[in-house]
């Protein structure tokens, strides 16, 4: 997965979003919201991997697309936990950084992709 690098950054996404999750079941007591977002932050990576073994370029635009969706619904859930003060500052601003990377190389690739 190395030499491709959406693949590894929604790896490794999924792996910081897993983590994140168990510090909110572990020490937050949070676990409602959490399973949201674990749901939709792994599953980034998910449909990454699909779209990278898409049989056709429709299906190739279709899955980043939904990529891109969950990523979106992610950040909702990250916004759910800062607002709701379950998450400092901080701790939200370092993995909406990498969601936001993720973001913008999964619109970067639909959009060229389009063309």
């Amino acid at each position: 997965m190395d030499d491709n690098i959406v693949l590894q950054k929604s790896l490794d996404f999924a792996l910081r979003i897993v983590k994140l999750c168990h510090y909110l079941n572990e020490t937050k007591r949070e676990f409602v919201l959490s399973k949201e977002l674990l749901i939709s932050g792994t599953n980034i990576g998910r449909h990454v991997k699909a779209a990278v073994g898409a049989e056709n370029r429709d299906v190739f635009i279709s899955e980043f697309g939904i990529a891109r969706r969950r990523a979106l619904e992610t950040e909702y859930w990250l916004l759910v936990l800062f607002h709701g003060e379950i998450l400092t500052e901080l701790e939200y601003n370092s993995i909406e950084s990498d969601r936001l990377q993720l973001v913008k190389i999964i619109s970067s690739i639909i959009s060229t992709s389009k063309k």
